[in-house]
């Protein structure tokens, strides 16, 4: 990101907010704004995202499963039910991206040893090696796609939104048992 100011003007929701203030006043409203440009922020950066990814190879969903249990540490493991939550997967959803990445070599499926009706998914070591080139590339085109926005700018911008989302209810989960930390294979 360049230290310097970033451009001015007017943007694509500038517009569009204006012929909505024009037709209808009352939509029109600061979070219309702030909810279009949310929006149009995160189809800019899913497009660097999937960009990246179809050079691996992979879907979104595939991606978001190693690097959630690749930023776990080791054993890099998690139950998937878990994962399904904090991914917001749906079950049937989880189970095929699961399947699709059992297939491919990258994470495998062991019993569960704290609830033997269950399992914890595991990045198989070739998992852990597509992750140590993938998330770094992901992180450097998002990098690259930002490289016109100014440091300070960025962090406003990072520092503002974790304000609307802390008002808006959204907060880090408390550790499974009241504790700081992460239990091997279960995570909040």
């Amino acid at each position: 990101m360049s230290g310097g100011s970033g451009p001015t003007g007017r943007d694509r929701v500038d517009g569009l907010a204006d012929a909505w203030r024009r037709e209808m006043p009352s939509v029109a409203v600061r979070e219309f704004e702030l909810i279009k440009r949310t929006a149009r922020l995160h189809a800019l950066l899913e497009e660097t995202l999937l960009a990246e990814l179809a050079a691996f190879d992979l879907t979104r969903a595939e991606y978001d499963v190693l690097s959630t249990l690749r930023s776990l540490g080791p054993p890099y493991r998690m139950r998937p039910t878990d994962l399904r939550h904090r991914l917001v997967l749906s079950s049937g959803g989880t189970s095929n991206v699961l399947r699709r990445l059992h297939t491919a070599g990258l994470v495998r499926r062991e019993p569960d040893e704290s609830d033997g009706r269950g399992s914890v998914v595991t990045l198989t070591q070739a998992g852990i090696d597509l992750t140590h080139a993938l998330v770094p590339a992901t992180i450097a085109a998002q990098a690259k796609a930002f490289g016109n926005v100014a440091d300070d700018t960025a962090a406003a911008a990072s520092n503002a939104l974790r304000e609307v989302l802390l008002a808006l209810g959204d907060r880090e989960p408390a550790p499974e048992g009241g504790r700081r930390g992460r239990s091997p294979g279960r995570t909040s």
